[in-house]
């Protein structure tokens, strides 16, 4: 693998001195040569994985993998153990978020091996309004699944380090339950038969610490989360099979959609805050890839097993809201810099993970500098003179300029081949492994990745200017906002071209000055110009969730789970669909005003009101039972409805209330809703 990355980014940088006017000699033709080869090894290697993973599906797989270590055997066999299944959660949508939850645990149910397992709803949420509703959504599953004593639900009061001290808080207190835990994203669904198998893997491989699934992207509804489900679902077989057989023991951590051996992970996985300065100072934003490092470093093996089927997440509706996400995950990967420097006795491999996801956002700005400096070099050769001694250039002989467009032709042409063969490679492994049909048929398949192809390429510079800005504001060490993911809203025409502006701004003067400069420059510029220029238009009509609709119905960008039924997504949809749970008051007022969620919220609420709190808690109530809970901050409302004297209060002063004063009205709306389903009941 490396002699082929290697071998083959050696020829392309010799090739690109031979198009380069000076061959090298002059600072920019330098500076160029560098960035250049970063960015071709960096692509050559998602290009060999990819090659590899086709060839092993060719001939029936890894036959190092965890999975055909079994074959044959009869891994039903093998007892199952102790495992927590948990779930962070950090202001997700409620009711959607926990219903798949539901339809993980009813799965397991059926297959008869529940009794091996416990649920865990580990919440990070800051705002009332959603933790409250956490809190009655667990209450309400517990009791439609007889779950009492099976799931539970824990919300972390002060909220340090993120996701990995969310579930650090989880391991102290419980961990020692469970010899294994299986960790779930909010949007993640597993199987049954998949959860059961990772359990036995590890009861069967105690060396391995580690067990990640290779997810699939699932519920796309826009026309951008379909494109994008579509080419993970499509691409990921031959990527995940290559970079399973590259990594073998020591693969990647994503984070969820894996077990983990627990003992292990609390005796060697605790991420100790960085002790740089600026981004690389504080806690460890992007925990993964490190914890990974440190289970390998450790000992025990990381292992990713794409044939694991049945594990699903799901993507961001909107490029807009990949963005977003990117924005978060830039800082965390560049962290990884720090460790990956300084991080001590961790696997080549590992660091390589780390290096890997460094350039997943690092490839942007040295794509950008490699533009600029392009651009310079085509600004020297046609408004200045020619320099026949250029920098470092020595003797009695000048350096005469040549130029080899059929060589550059050449070089581009390799380039984008390293881009593009895979994908056609995904589709020849499809019709061999009889696999098209369940994507539409050779044909709407083969037109599919046409589509797909033409928005990669709409987006690539789009990403490309986005991911610079991240970085630069990353090692500025620019504050970021967290939040939860937007699921279902479309980009707005003044969304779009508020976030593209500027991107759109710098494409159409680069343009501007490219045909000032030459014609011939103008043209090169334009593959990334007009995706640039068409920014907003395509992020609105990506996000349109007709558009991906309209060619679901033409049998496009469709993918196996569409077309045939897995029990757990069935039981999911139909949980999410169900519109019985909506309320027209808030959380907060819900708590306040039902009886029976009001006894709840106390028995989970503090029992101990001390005078410094009774000082401050008096004259919340007060305002709250008069006014209402808006006239209240988040946070004295979140001091308020954690204290169970308050909610006693509170609830009594509501039921006492004048019928025109606020909490009158609520429970008057409250009343009405009653007797609506007492009539439709009737």
């Amino acid at each position: 693998m490396t002699v082929f990355v290697v071998g083959q980014t050696l020829v392309a940088c010799y090739f690109l001195l031979w198009v380069l006017p000076y061959h090298g000699g002059t600072l920019v033709e330098l500076g160029l040569l560098v960035l250049f080869a970063l960015l071709y090894m960096w692509i050559a290697v998602g290009f060999w994985t990819a090659v590899l993973g086709f060839v092993l599906r060719l001939v029936g797989g890894d036959r190092y993998s965890l999975l055909k270590r079994y074959e044959g055997e009869a891994l039903e066999a093998t007892p199952l153990a102790r495992t927590a299944i948990i779930m962070p959660v950090y202001h997700e949508p409620v009711y959607w978020t926990l219903s798949g939850l539901k339809a993980v645990y009813r799965d397991l149910e059926r297959s008869g091996h529940l009794d091996q397992f416990e649920f865990h709803i580990l919440s990070d949420s800051r705002d009332p309004n959603v933790w409250l509703e956490e809190q009655a959504t667990w209450y309400r599953l517990c009791q439609e699944l007889g779950a009492e004593g099976r799931l539970f639900y824990r919300r972390r009061r002060v909220n340090l380090n993120f996701k990995s001290g969310n579930v650090a808080d989880f391991l102290r207190r419980w961990g020692r339950r469970y010899r294994y835990m299986v960790v779930l994203d909010a949007d993640s669904l597993l199987s049954a038969d998949t959860i059961v198998r990772m359990v036995q893997l590890m009861e069967r491989e105690p060396n391995v610490g580690i067990l990640q699934t290779a997810p699939s992207l699932i519920n796309g509804e826009s026309l951008f989360a379909r494109v994008q489900q579509f080419s993970n679902r499509l691409y990921s077989a031959l990527f995940a099979t290559g970079l399973a057989a590259i990594q073998m023991g020591d693969a990647a951590f994503w984070g969820h959609n894996a077990i983990i051996r627990i003992k292990p992970f609390m005796a060697h996985c605790g991420l100790r805050k960085l002790r740089g300065f600026g981004l690389f100072r504080g806690p460890i934003m992007s925990h993964d890839f490190v914890e990974a490092a440190y289970m390998g470093r450790a000992g025990y093996e990381v292992w990713l097993e794409p044939g694991l089927s049945n594990s699903f997440e799901e993507s961001p509706p909107t490029l807009s809201d990949e963005l977003s996400r990117d924005n978060r995950w830039s800082r965390g990967n560049l962290q990884h810099l720090w460790i990956l420097l300084f991080g001590r006795r961790l696997r080549l491999a590992h660091r390589m993970a780390l290096l890997n996801g460094v350039m997943a956002y690092m490839a942007s700005p040295l794509w950008l500098g490699f533009l600029i400096l392009t651009t310079v070099e085509a600004v020297q050769m046609t408004v200045a003179s020619i320099d026949y001694f250029p920098e470092g250039h020595q003797g009695l002989f000048p350096l005469w300029p040549e130029w080899r467009p059929e060589w550059a032709l050449g070089l581009a042409l390799s380039t984008l081949s390293l881009l593009f063969i895979p994908k056609f490679l995904a589709i020849l492994d499809a019709v061999i492994h009889g696999t098209s049909r369940q994507f539409g048929g050779v044909v709407r398949l083969f037109v599919s990745v046409l589509v797909e192809i033409v928005v990669s390429v709409l987006l690539a510079p789009v990403r490309m200017i986005a991911h610079s800005q991240y970085v630069l504001g990353a090692l500025l060490n620019v504050s970021l906002t967290w939040a939860g993911q937007n699921r279902t809203q479309e980009t707005s025409w003044r969304e779009a071209l508020v976030t593209q502006f500027p991107g759109m701004l710098v494409a159409a003067g680069w343009s501007a000055f490219a045909w000032s400069l030459d014609p011939m420059f103008f043209l090169w510029s334009l593959p990334v110009a007009i995706p640039l220029l068409l920014a907003a238009p395509t992020s609105v009509l990506l996000s349109k969730v007709s558009a991906g609709q309209a060619l679901r119905k033409l049998g496009m960008l469709v993918i196996p789970e569409e077309r045939e039924s897995v029990q757990v997504l069935d039981d999911a949809r139909a949980a999410r669909s169900d519109s019985r749970n909506a309320s027209m008051l808030t959380a907060v007022e819900e708590a306040v005003v039902r009886p029976r969620l009001n006894r709840l919220h106390q028995a989970l609420a503090r029992d101990v009101r001390l005078a410094k709190r009774e000082e401050l808690l008096v004259p919340l109530v007060e305002h709250c039972g008069t006014a209402g809970p808006d006239s209240l901050s988040r946070s004295e409302l979140s001091q308020l409805f954690r204290d169970r004297q308050s909610l006693a209060e509170l609830h009594e002063r509501a039921w006492q209330a004048p019928i025109d004063s606020f909490w009158g009205r609520r429970i008057a709306i409250l009343s009405r809703k009653g007797r609506k389903r007492r009539t439709r009941s009737a």
